[in-house]
């Protein structure tokens, strides 16, 4: 008998094949999952707009299943569209990491709703979000103001991998206890609510369905994911994480680029009995 209530699953590096489609096993396995009356989650540090149309390509509307965007930030029941929880960015932050970014010669950008909003165009890893998200781009000329009057879940400084980490950890000091800080790619810095990161909310959706993290499998390959593979009951790394991410889950899976979610649903839900992974 199938023990798993929820999949919690990250988009990018798992779900997510490195040409930015989703194979069709893995979606037909997740909906098989999906008619057995197991629940699916999208976790992702995408905005809520970014993940929409993975949401509808999984038919989690059909079947009651969940998004749960900006790593926590904002989680949605897709079936009703109805918001379960939402947690911005503190604004009176938002100048000091404007300033931070300015002095650092990087572009800093936010979502708004089905935007990417920056004070820079012309930028090849604020396209990338914008072509990854299905998100169109509004360059305006004050950022921190246009940030305030929406009211944001956090903001991204982009820029050159090797430079990234010594600003992290500049921020994580001076924004300890105010802010979340970490890279969720090498070159996007995320600052985040404090205390935001996938576990919590996870926390936040199984309190409100009813469920326990016994309940859980979670599939992840980033850092960021660490504390979701090591919340849920089973958590799995993909092939393609890093030693570090691997050594945290109690599973690791064939790469995204080799259906590891599929077969690891395949072994542990359509066919438990099989030999474990």
């Amino acid at each position: 008998m199938n023990k798993y209530k929820l999949v919690a699953i990250d988009l990018d590096g798992t779900l997510v094949r490195s040409d930015q489609s989703i194979s069709p096993r893995t979606i037909t396995t997740l909906m098989q999952v999906q008619q057995m009356g197991v629940k699916v989650a999208v976790a992702s540090g995408r905005p809520t707009f970014g993940t929409a149309h993975v949401a509808d390509a999984l038919q989690l509307e059909k079947f009651g299943g969940y998004v749960m965007s900006y790593n926590g930030g904002e989680i949605y029941d897709w079936g009703t569209k109805t918001l379960l929880h939402a947690q911005t960015l503190d604004k009176n932050i938002i100048p000091y990491i404007y300033v931070c970014a300015k002095e650092h010669g990087m572009p800093i950008m936010t979502y708004i709703g089905k935007e990417v909003v920056s004070e820079v165009a012309d930028n090849e890893y604020i396209r990338y979000s914008v072509m990854r998200n299905h998100m169109t781009l509004r360059k305006v000329d004050d950022f921190v103001t246009t940030a305030h009057e929406a009211g944001i879940v956090k903001c991204i400084i982009v820029g050159d991998p090797s430079l990234l980490p010594a600003l992290e950890a500049e921020m994580q000091e001076s924004l300890k206890g105010k802010a979340g800080v970490f890279r969720s790619e090498p070159f996007f810095l995320e600052i985040v609510p404090v205390g935001i990161d996938k576990a919590q909310g996870l926390s936040i959706l199984l309190d409100k369905t009813g469920m326990n993290p016994s309940d859980l499998i979670a599939f992840g390959d980033g850092y960021n994911d660490i504390p979701m593979l090591q919340f849920a009951g089973t958590g799995v790394a993909m092939g393609n994480a890093a030693q570090e991410i691997q050594k945290a889950a109690d599973l690791v899976a064939q790469s995204n680029d080799d259906d590891g979610v599929a077969l690891t649903l395949e072994k542990l839900i359509l066919r438990p009995l099989d030999k474990p992974c």
